[in-house]
């Protein structure tokens, strides 16, 4: 019986001290309680695929795609890990949103923590809203001559955005605070034009993507800019709406 080949994941980064991931949309980082049905998680895979321990510097939720970066030690983890905290690292995500987003804008908009039932059973339910500030800017726009919602047409566009702080979900839950939710969000977005992007343009994903992150370099202080290309579902819908990046 032949054995089907492992799957691996497209490194986009790698020296003696990190290796960084370009992550599926679907895949979790690691083990959850919340989808404990799950059998592939990215740390995992990635082990296998490279032959040693690698310890997660941030977190990606399970839907979002993009740079995924991973200490080759615990000790390099730590170092790092005070960037993290101290809000020093600089990602930059795409989406692609419901209705014409304005031009350019910031979010500054507290966010109360959403506890899950089971992982966060045992966390504090009475913490105040936490600072949530996220700068954007529109990239393009398009309108298809198809009636979704009460309207004759459907507008969309294609979003920049970069989180200054890191609250969960904060990208989805800004977007979906100033009425331009993300596609594909089953949470925060709008069911109608979720499986219409599903069912005719095969786009069954969130269409969140972490394209850069920029970070110094742990060990050598070095400035480190990593690149994330989009995946063939969201590329596909770029040249369909004749979008350029």
């Amino acid at each position: 019986m032949i054995e089907a080949p492992a799957e691996t994941l497209d490194i986009i980064y790698r020296d003696q001290w990190l290796v960084a991931i370009n992550k599926p949309s679907g895949l979790l980082v690691h083990r959850s309680m919340i989808d404990r049905h799950e059998t592939r998680f990215a740390i995992q895979l990635l082990r296998d695929q490279i032959g040693q321990h690698v310890f997660p510097l941030h977190r990606l939720d399970k839907p979002t795609s993009g740079v995924l970066v991973f200490a080759l030690s615990s000790e390099v983890a730590k170092l790092s890990g005070v960037q993290f905290t101290e809000g020093l690292i600089r990602k930059t995500y795409l989406a692609i949103v419901r209705g014409y987003a304005p031009e350019s804008g910031v979010i500054d908009y507290p966010l109360k923590e959403k506890l899950d039932k089971i992982a966060d059973r045992k966390a504090r339910k009475d913490k105040p809203a936490q600072e949530a500030v996220t700068e954007y800017r529109r990239l393009a726009i398009v309108e298809l001559p198809i009636a979704i919602d009460r309207y004759p047409c459907s507008r969309y566009s294609l979003v920049e955005t970069k989180p200054i702080t890191g609250r969960k979900h904060q990208i989805r839950r800004h977007m979906k605070h100033i009425a331009h939710p993300i596609i594909g969000d089953a949470k925060h977005g709008k069911g109608n034009h979720n499986r219409y992007f599903a069912e005719h343009f095969g786009a069954d994903r969130l269409l969140l993507h972490c394209s850069r992150m920029e970070m110094r370099h742990p060990v050598t202080g070095q400035p480190l800019s990593l690149y994330a290309p989009v995946d063939i579902v969201f590329d596909q819908l770029l040249a369909r709406f004749g979008w350029t990046i």
